[in-house]
Parts: C-alpha cells; structure tokens; sequence
C-alpha cells in the first residue's frame, strides 16, 4: 500500500543575504513541486525586497510581529493572527520597517521561481 501523506522535517534553507531566514517546507526547491509552494519565513527588523510583480498569487499568514505591503501604492500593515491574498502580477514591496522580527507562512500558486517573481532593480 502506498503512503497518501509527506511529512516534512527537513525543509530546504533558501540562501539570503538580507537576514531574512526561509524555510520552504513544499515546492520547487524541496519536492519539485510548481503548483504550489509553502514556506515558513522570519524577516528582522529593517528587512526590505524589491519592488515585485509576480506570476503568482500569494497567501501571506503573519504569526508573529507586523509586515509592511505596498500594493499599487496602497501600504497595508499585518499584524499576528492576519492574513492576506496578493493577486498574481500585482505590484507589491514587502519589508519589516518595525523594531520586532516577523514570522509568517506563505503559500505560492503556481509555487514561488526565481524565474516568475519579476523583482525591480
């Protein structure tokens, strides 16, 4: 009988050099999966991407602390126990700008690629 679960305990570290600390549990990186990914992440304080548009949708579940979106111009703060949908090509910035670490899951359809995030110079 084949098993219909995967437990993951050995999430795939992806390397940064801003601080930030992600964990992709499922996706490309860990399984090769591209329909979805789904990643634990910790962002300090003072942490900041690109601007982006990705070939994504984007569910974002903070557990921890506050995270700062721009989206279209239009700045949305999360704080602990929110969540949010980022439409595919949709341009947004995601950043820390407050003084405590935040903690947050996000889930990716089709799963996150360097190749469809589309980040701004």
């Amino acid at each position: 009988m084949t098993k219909k679960y995967t437990i993951q305990d050995k999430p795939f570290i992806v390397p940064t050099n801003d601080g930030k600390v992600i964990k992709e549990h499922f996706g490309n990186a860990t399984d090769g999966n591209s329909n979805i990914s789904i990643a634990y992440m910790t962002a300090p304080s003072g942490w900041s991407e690109p601007f982006q548009s990705p070939e994504f949708d984007e569910y974002t579940i903070v557990l921890k602390g506050k995270k700062q979106f721009i989206i279209e111009g239009e700045r949305i703060v999360l704080s602990a126990g929110q969540s949010i949908k980022i439409e595919k090509n949709t341009r947004v910035q995601y950043s820390n700008p407050f003084t405590e670490p935040c903690e947050y899951i996000a889930i990716c359809m089709p799963a996150f690629s360097i190749n469809l995030v589309n980040r701004e110079d």
